[in-house]
């Protein structure tokens, strides 16, 4: 055997070896092929994070996490690609109601690239026994630009997430250009109701609801761990020229 082919045969072992061993150090490959199965009380500390991504995937949709940005049946989570973070770093907390739907699509979302996937263990059922709340989400809305004249609306969600039910004792707001809503006065364990609120900066018929404004809703409940709860709109009001 010459000498040159001797050389040829031990490169292509070195580069063999390196590919393998690349291969088995790359976190990035670990990452997306194996989405991180995590536990209620360590899921309840991410999902607490307002930059993570919470996603539900039951179907049928069911009451969601106070909290939760999007809801995706668990097999179409390709055909919804568009409604993930664009980030593939952001981390992305998938659950269902056992554990049985999101550990399909949390595969799915590593499969689509993104590095940071949690799957709830045990589901919503799980998650239950360790995490009571009573919650708006999200905690603050940016109506942008507002004209002065112009009507702003926005939609809040409040969540009864515990095992009572809870009676609202109170809805109102901190100035008299917002007005709040909500239609349901009784909320049963684990159900959601939506807070409809509208902005008026020219309600006082002068010019004090002018410029970078900030303005807050609060919620009473006869829950004594929850008495009130608050989210909060901003807004930019200027005058047409």
């Amino acid at each position: 055997m010459s000498g040159k082919l001797i050389k040829t045969i031990s490169l292509l072992i070195i580069l063999a070896a390196a590919a393998v061993f690349a291969s088995r150090q790359s976190p990035w490959r670990d990452q997306t092929l194996k989405p991180q199965l995590i536990e209620p009380a360590d899921f309840s500390k991410l999902a607490k994070d307002e930059n993570n991504f919470l996603l539900d995937v039951h179907v049928p949709e069911q009451t969601h996490i106070p909290g939760t940005k999007k809801f995706i049946p668990f097999d179409q989570i390709a055909e919804n690609i568009d409604s993930l973070p664009a980030d593939k770093n952001t981390p992305i907390l998938v659950y269902c109601r056992s554990g049985n739907m999101s550990k399909i699509a949390a595969q799915k979302i590593s499969e689509l690239g993104y590095t940071n996937v949690y799957d709830l263990e045990g589901g919503l059922n799980g998650y239950k026994e360790s995490n009571v709340e009573v919650k708006i989400s999200p905690p603050s809305q940016d109506l942008g630009e507002v004209i002065y004249g112009d009507v702003s609306t926005a939609a809040f969600t409040l969540t009864n997430f515990s095992p009572a039910p809870i009676k609202i004792t109170g809805v109102s707001t901190s100035c008299g250009c917002t007005k709040a809503v909500m239609e349901k006065k009784e909320l049963k364990a684990y159900e959601a109701a939506e807070i409809k609120v509208s902005f008026d900066p020219a309600v006082h018929k002068d010019d004090t609801d002018l410029g970078e404004i900030t303005r807050t809703i609060y919620i009473e409940t006869d829950n004594p761990n929850f008495p009130r709860l608050t989210s909060t709109i901003a807004a930019k009001v200027i005058k047409k020229n």
